[in-house]
């Protein structure tokens, strides 16, 4: 009987929890607003949207879908495939960059 109470229950986690981490997701989206606001431009502005972006996704992978509490080998299979992906982009623009510079030096040599 108890048993059954136990799996019926389930888990519970504190209000607070939740509340600071929906303060947080507020807090990072001004951030991302005020990279707009403030008018910066190139990498920088891309990087804080990116940078903002990510740790509010990190923050509700891990707290709303309850990441947080999973067991290792499951976070690595939901984590590690999108890392090695990003990992490999990567690794293809500077496979890319590298590309268009030989192809620049050859073709324009020819001339």
């Amino acid at each position: 009987m108890s048993q059954a109470r136990t799996y019926a229950h389930g888990q519970q986690h504190p209000i607070k929890l939740y509340l600071v981490v929906w303060g947080w997701l507020f807090i990072l989206s001004t951030f991302s607003y005020l990279v707009d606001y403030f008018g910066l431009h190139g990498y920088l502005r891309w990087s804080l949207i990116l940078l903002f972006m990510m740790l509010k996704a990190g923050l509700i992978v891990a707290v709303f879908m309850h990441m947080a509490w999973e067991r290792l080998a499951l976070i690595y299979a939901i984590l590690l495939p999108p890392t090695l992906v990003l990992v490999f982009v990567g690794i293809m623009v500077f496979e890319a960059d590298y590309t268009l510079l030989t192809r620049v030096t050859f073709f324009a040599a020819g001339q």
